[in-house]
């Protein structure tokens, strides 16, 4: 975390209004050089139970009792806030992540606040369903459904997009009028515990937002999603830790919401406007150091454009700047941690085990400076894979592609679908009718046609399959984070 430029060297948890040492420290490191640039204070059992029992109160308190219009008058501080200490929270987000500076200012930090402020708005705008019922009796009955918070929400948090995923579930969460004790993860603790200040300074009272810092097993994380005073469980993240969320709440049948992997496909067409889709492809697959749920890892292209689309993608991956993420012209950052590094690496071996060509890439950059003790590796694509082989069907989250040639639609949307995630898709033609109708085939959540990573906050967003479960965004984000209670009058 950082106060103008000084860096503090421990983040604290933050309960109740106050920040909070804990039972131990761990480091924070900077992915870009391996530099510890932070302790962390690790809750335990007992301080994640105070951070719930703070909320549990502040919720039956007055953030409970707030009129609508008044927690979205609060939600819009919050924007005003984060946006007041832009700067802020750009280098936090760097400094924990290794991207760009250049992605954070535009994409992290301005859809946090955006998040903040398009729940504030929705939560007065959202309207329920009501019904005149006649009665056997010749009489009537008005139906109508309110909106009630769940109470105290456990929001779990990735590292790939730290503050914007927080904010997209602290924002609904809030706007509801629920509690939230929020676990970030232990990659990127710096943001969760700086928009804890920003909170302070929005007029939300004590215990309405709790961020408490630590692991998943034996630590933090568990305590918290095993915790009976939490009402509901969000989670980003990777579907086995997902799955094991699911396993824990089972018990208390706690409405979840997760948003999981994903083996993403992108289908190009030999029609498509080539350049653009080209461009598009290179973003899908390499943004952010490929470290995002919706980048495509498997392209599969029309056969009479495919080695043409092959070396032009090779070129855009080729001209992209490894380097600093302070520098202005960095394209790519280091990977997240080591431990992510030696994953996405075995995966690069693996590709050459299983017999692909590597068309570019496949190793790690050199630098000649302290980078090089970074956890950078080489944006890659591969050919020549059986759809069969591990690094085909098994999510690797680095900047990397295969691609494939097809020659019938109906065989690219056989092989687009033939996995057992289900999170997004694109599809690049100039025909808009073959646009819609493969669209409307993918077996996802989400699909793009000539985009990708085009968001509107208002609709639908989730996956299926070992994607996840459930639906975010807009009044969907409303709709779990609310309890809806029918009231029938008789008249």
């Amino acid at each position: 975390m950082r106060r103008g430029s000084r860096l503090v060297k421990l983040i604290q948890n933050y309960i109740d209004g106050k920040f909070v040492r804990g039972v131990r420290e761990f480091a924070d490191v900077n992915p870009a050089d391996g530099s510890v640039i932070a302790h962390v204070a690790e809750a335990d059992a007992a301080l994640v139970d105070l951070a719930v029992q703070a909320a549990r109160k502040a919720q039956r308190g007055e953030w409970g009792w707030l009129p609508t219009r008044e927690r979205a008058a609060r939600l819009y501080k919050v924007a005003d806030a984060i946006e007041a200490r832009f700067d802020c929270f750009v280098a936090a987000e760097v400094a924990d992540t290794g991207k760009p500076a250049s992605l954070a200012k535009k994409l992290d930090v301005p859809r946090a606040a955006a998040n903040f402020r398009v729940f504030a708005d929705l939560i007065k705008m959202a309207g329920l369903e009501s019904f005149q019922t006649e009665t056997p009796d010749g009489k009537s009955a008005l139906n109508y459904a309110v909106r009630k918070p769940l109470g105290v929400v456990g929001i779990i948090t990735p590292w790939n997009l730290p503050l914007l995923l927080l904010t997209w579930k602290v924002a609904p969460a809030l706007a509801c009028g629920n509690c939230v004790v929020v676990k970030p993860s232990e990659e990127t603790p710096a943001t969760a515990t700086l928009l804890a200040e920003v909170i302070q300074q929005a007029d939300i009272p004590a215990g309405v937002f709790n961020v408490v810092h630590g692991f998943g097993p034996g630590s933090a994380g568990e305590f918290l999603t095993q915790h009976p005073g939490v009402n509901a469980v969000t989670f980003t993240g990777e579907s086995q830790t997902g799955a094991a969320i699911m396993k824990t709440v089972a018990a208390g049948v706690k409405p979840v919401s997760f948003e999981l992997g994903g083996k993403n496909a992108a289908i190009v067409f030999a029609d498509c406007e080539f350049d653009e889709a080209v461009k598009g492809i290179a973003e899908a697959a390499f943004l952010n150091t490929g470290q995002v749920c919706l980048c495509a890892e498997r392209v599969y292209v029309e056969r009479p454009i495919f080695d043409r689309f092959v070396a032009s993608l090779a070129q855009k991956a080729e001209s992209l700047r490894l380097g600093s993420p302070l520098e202005a012209d960095t394209d790519l950052g280091p990977l997240i941690s080591k431990q992510h590094c030696e994953k996405v690496l075995s995966y690069y071996k693996l590709a050459s085990e299983e017999g692909a060509t590597t068309v570019t890439g496949g190793g790690i950059p050199q630098f000649g400076n302290s980078l090089d003790q970074g956890f950078y590796v080489e944006p890659t694509i591969y050919t020549g894979l059986p759809e069969s082989a591990r690094c085909v069907k098994e999510e690797i989250f680095g900047p990397v592609c295969h691609i494939a040639p097809f020659d019938r639609e109906e065989e690219a949307v056989s092989m687009a679908n033939e996995s057992k995630y289900g999170l997004a898709a694109s599809i690049w033609t100039s025909n808009l009718r073959r646009g819609h109708r493969v669209a409307q085939h993918m077996n996802v959540g989400i699909t793009w046609v000539n985009c990708w990573f085009l968001r509107d906050l208002r609709t639908p967003f989730g996956g299926s399959g070992l994607s996840g479960i459930g639906r975010e965004g807009g009044v969907h984000s409303l709709n779990f984070y609310s309890e809806l209670n029918n009231i029938c009058v008789r008249f």
